[in-house]
């Protein structure tokens, strides 16, 4: 009996992952179009017609963008909540197996627990995923514009945690974006930087996750190796020994075992 997380493809380009038990496989977003979902799928073991469900965090195309037709496909259910099926418009109207969840209430998928919690986002109702299976708890959390302290809440005790890491400071700020963009990204309701993570690895994280995936890195505004190397400091100086992965947007993590 095993708990496994599979990052597909994290970034500005798609976002999906793949939690599996020994008896349920969830997949969490659907950011690429249906082939290169099933691509990706097919690529790291994964058998798409043994998904059970797929979980969506938001509305914002890089991670719903083969939702509608992959859920046409597969005999999955669709979790979201209806401030997300709203914004969806056409495609969420589509949808044929829908499951609603409301923030802060747990739910099961086959033998996983599933909480969903709010984050801040310039989305209708974004979540992040809390999971729990088989005594192995997992968070899920990109595309938000500060820790709340909700988020850290649910970060709390977790084995494993998704965390985005999406800019740096001075390549947002010196890149080529317009300045409205620039300002999008960096507020309350946009992304993470490396530098927010750090301050979070510093202070609050409680050192518990055996791993940390830093997530949903920008293509323009940040490096791996500036994400990896902000984290790791911190950790270091806390003396954690959490091991640290980095998602990437073209290829599939390894798959971490629990």
């Amino acid at each position: 009996m095993a708990v496994t997380l599979t990052i597909l493809g994290s970034g500005s380009r798609g976002n999906a992952a793949v939690v599996a038990s020994s008896r349920t496989r969830i997949l969490i977003d659907a950011g690429f179009r249906r082939r290169e979902m099933l691509r990706r799928l097919q690529a790291v073991g994964q058998a798409p017609e043994e998904l059970s469900a797929v979980l969506i965090t938001h509305e914002h195309s890089d991670h719903v963008a083969g939702l509608d037709r992959l859920a046409a496909k597969l005999p999955l259910a669709v979790y979201l909540n209806e401030g997300t099926r709203a914004a969806l418009g056409k495609m969420g109207e589509s949808l044929e197996r829908v499951e609603t969840f409301v923030s802060g209430e747990s739910f099961t998928v086959g033998d996983i627990e599933v909480t969903p919690f709010t984050i801040p986002h310039d989305a209708a109702d974004p979540v992040g995923f809390r999971l729990c299976a088989e005594g192995v708890r997992l968070v899920v959390v990109t595309d938000l514009g500060y820790l709340a302290e909700n988020v850290k809440d649910q970060l709390q005790g977790a084995d494993c945690a998704v965390l985005e890491s999406n800019h740096d400071t001075e390549m947002l700020k010196n890149g080529g974006y317009p300045w409205a963009l620039k300002q999008r990204v960096a507020s309350r309701v946009g992304h993470l930087s490396n530098e927010t993570v750090a301050m979070y690895l510093g202070g609050d994280f409680d050192g518990v996750p055996a791993h940390l995936i830093l997530a949903h890195l920008s293509e323009n505004n940040n490096l791996p190796e500036l994400a990896l190397l902000a984290a790791q400091r911190a950790l270091a100086n806390r003396g954690c020994a959490t091991a640290l992965h980095i998602a990437a947007q073209d290829a599939p993590l390894a798959t971490l075992t629990f």
